[in-house]
């Protein structure tokens, strides 16, 4: 079947970044189907009770049949995520390139941000609602501060990556700093960055959950604590699907847009995006 579609997707032209994003998703359904065999071939051959373990079956037949639940709490922790995570996008790459740019600027900022980096942010999740009370803004600090680091961390590796030769020649060319920055520091640091948003991609929807367990009404992880004292682990197991579902998502489109703006640059996986 993947063949034929490949074949296909060949004959009509479709980028190859496309096909291997494809190739890769086909691999993705193939690990999560061959999961949900052993999960049920176990559940089945050591009997294992429902409360402790239920079989795939029942669980997707309750994430069916509360779809509208798990849909309308998604939604609520999906907007946690997106803000927390745009957020430190905003805030973490143009912070790295002062810190790039700017001695000063390293050191006398970044060591505090290692600092920050080593302060358990779930700890600190509880001084968040005294400090800004129930709402959204406590879950979105958790949530910006455990993407944060990862990305100004990448991008300070980015802009500083390239070679002072390289720049030196650029500069005897006539190129203004900003064209310099365009053409030479910014291409180069795009692999850096986005190494950083894709780990903070599958870190954004678990500060998320956590930050609901501390304090809130909605969301998924208000529904994974519900769940879990009423002992309805198939809800359960179907509140983590679904947060599965989101991240994935999260993460593919982090990923695609990376694609879109480096069709040419070599695939995560190792293999060329032109192969």
């Amino acid at each position: 079947m993947m063949s034929i579609v490949e074949t296909m997707c060949r004959d009509w032209r479709v980028p190859a970044w496309l096909l291997n994003m494809w190739q890769r998703a086909g691999g993705i359904v193939i690990t999560i189907l061959s999961l949900f065999v052993l999960w049920a071939a176990a559940v089945s051959f050591f009997a294992i009770p429902e409360y402790l373990l239920p079989g795939p079956k029942l669980v997707l037949e309750q994430w069916w049949a509360n779809l509208p639940t798990l849909v309308d709490n998604g939604l609520a922790t999906a907007k946690v995520i997106i803000l927390g995570y745009s957020a430190a996008i905003a805030v973490a790459i143009p912070l790295a390139l002062s810190i790039a740019f700017f001695p000063i600027v390293a050191r006398t900022i970044y060591p505090g941000i290692v600092m920050l980096q080593n302060v358990p942010k779930i700890a600190v999740a509880p001084l968040f609602i005294i400090w800004f009370g129930f709402g959204m803004l406590p879950k979105l600090l958790v949530v910006f501060l455990l993407a944060f680091f990862p990305i100004v961390v990448s991008s300070i590796a980015g802009f500083s990556s390239i070679n002072p030769e390289i720049v030196d020649f650029a500069r005897s060319t006539g190129a203004s700093a900003f064209r310099i920055f365009r053409k030479i520091r910014l291409p180069a640091a795009i692999p850096h960055i986005f190494v950083g948003l894709r780990i903070a991609a599958t870190i954004a929807p678990t500060a998320a959950v956590v930050a609901e367990f501390v304090a809130s009404d909605k969301g998924l992880g208000y529904l994974l604590l519900r769940y879990n004292g009423d002992l309805n682990t198939a809800m359960s197991f179907a509140t983590i699907i679904t947060l599965a579902i989101m991240g994935v998502s999260l993460y593919f489109a982090v990923e695609l847009i990376e694609r879109l703006l480096m069709p040419s640059r070599s695939s995560p996986s190792g293999g060329p995006a032109g192969t």
